[in-house]
């Protein structure tokens, strides 16, 4: 079954062992590939101004490949 884009942004993210992770505000999307790469948990904007931009990208973001279930929430397998 195919999701919207749209239908991410808001949704809360949890793990499968029930730990609040963040809320998706941005995505980013591999377009050579044509799949979701990443949940963002800021806005990108905020990600581009920042000195450090890698280590925040890192540590506010979920990789998409994790995701296990989207519905009222995202639920995703715990670990990087």
């Amino acid at each position: 079954m195919a999701i919207l884009l749209s239908e991410l942004y808001g949704k809360q993210i949890i793990t499968n062992n029930g730990q609040i992770v963040g809320m998706v505000e941005d995505i980013i999307v591999d377009f050579e590939k044509g799949n979701v790469a990443n949940l963002l948990l800021t806005k990108m904007e905020n990600l581009t101004r920042a000195q450090n931009t890698a280590g925040i990208l890192s540590k506010n973001s979920v990789k998409y490949e994790r995701v296990k279930s989207v519905a009222e929430s995202i639920i995703v397998s715990t670990g990087k």
